[in-house]
């Protein structure tokens, strides 16, 4: 999938490298004119993915760490499409999600927020897009987390997703968020984003993916390149 890569001067859209009120970017954003490296045969020529590498729950994140019973939280569906920028769809590619739990935890040893940890939920998942572009996940809504930025500082409910392209090197990494979420306006990486790009990161709320007595639905597409591309990750 040569067609994972976008624009990095597009600043109408894109994050910039630097963005000083998300105080990690000061240590992490390049103080020299980055290097291009050539790529060597292993980083052109692997890996392969295909649906033989998935499990049966593996995009299913209220099943696919299931030990004592089902996870706790509002339930929900994220589908969408990844297309470029005429709007044709890009089968065949690997998606993986990865976020806090409804309490906001993450699995993860680093993170010491005093919240519980949910013993059947992992809080990650992964699957393929299908021949016209769609991927689908059941997953559980995530809660907002404090993250000491700056004081009272919390993250909105947001997921996680990474691309993967037709090797190890085209990886794109964003995230997303939901509607309505008043924690957006005093969040530094949702404002780093320049204001045409924002909106692309909101997810829709969508009733007619919506499971009658099981699951509220949202969705979320991915465009890679063009005016309307996805903000992706560079810091």
């Amino acid at each position: 999938m040569s067609n994972i890569i976008y624009n990095l001067f597009d600043r109408e859209v894109h994050p910039p490298y630097l963005s000083p009120e998300y105080k990690s970017t000061i240590l992490r954003a390049p103080t020299m004119p980055l290097i291009p490296l050539k790529q060597s045969l292993s980083e052109l020529s692997g890996p392969i993915f295909g649906d033989f590498n998935l499990g049966e729950f593996d995009n299913d994140l209220t099943k696919n760490a299931l030990k004592n019973g089902e996870p706790l939280g509002e339930r929900i569906v994220v589908h969408g499409k990844v297309m470029d920028e005429n709007g044709r769809p890009i089968p065949h590619t690997l998606i993986e999600i990865w976020q806090a739990n409804a309490a906001g935890r993450y699995i993860h040893k680093v993170d010491q927020h005093a919240a519980p940890l949910d013993p059947n939920f992992l809080g990650a998942g992964r699957c393929m897009t299908d021949k016209d572009g769609n991927y689908k996940f059941y997953t559980i809504k995530p809660g907002a987390y404090p993250w000491g930025n700056h004081p009272n500082a919390w993250r909105p409910n947001h997921i996680h997703f990474s691309l993967f392209g037709s090797n190890i090197t085209n990886r794109l990494v964003t995230q997303m968020y939901f509607p309505g979420d008043p924690l957006l306006q005093y969040d530094p990486i949702f404002l780093g984003v320049p204001p045409k790009g924002r909106e692309l990161l909101i997810s829709s709320f969508d009733l007619s993916i919506t499971e009658p007595s099981f699951a509220l639905g949202y969705r979320f597409d991915f465009v890679l390149r063009g005016n309307n591309a996805t903000p992706f990750e560079n810091l």
